[in-house]
């Protein structure tokens, strides 16, 4: 089974474009080595792929090998996440500070001004 369609398949990445693009980007290891998108994957295989906002790798073990995408109860049985705890701690509190820090910008102190907030900057008053 080609590695690109079990990553599709086993819904890490959305599309099967999307998993092979980070294969060729060698993104995706096999015992430190980069796969290619037509790599051949067995049961039992440990691979380590990076995780969709990129924060950190996943490593995962295939369990079994799934020809076409599958439901995500399905697609969770046919492989075992064996990622670090500590490192999927890290990953969580790093999406947690950025969660914050975008509710914490406030409405129209970045890029362009607004036409009512020119208006405003133009009289001078600036509120």
């Amino acid at each position: 089974m080609r590695i690109d369609k079990y990553l599709w398949a086993i819904r890490l990445f959305k599309t099967r474009t999307l998993a092979a693009r980070v294969c060729l980007a060698g993104k995706v290891k096999r015992d430190g080595k980069n796969l290619k998108p037509s790599t051949s994957l067995k049961e039992g295989d440990r691979i380590e792929v990076p995780a969709a906002d990129g924060s950190h790798k996943r490593l995962i073990e295939v369990v079994t090998l799934l020809e076409k995408r599958v439901s995500a109860p399905l697609a969770q049985a046919a492989y075992l996440d064996l990622t670090p705890a500590e490192v999927l701690a890290e990953a969580e509190q790093r999406r947690l500070q950025n969660k914050e820090a975008r509710t914490h910008r406030l409405e129209g102190d970045q890029g362009r001004l607004t036409k009512k907030k020119r208006r405003l900057w133009e009289r001078g008053t600036g509120k």
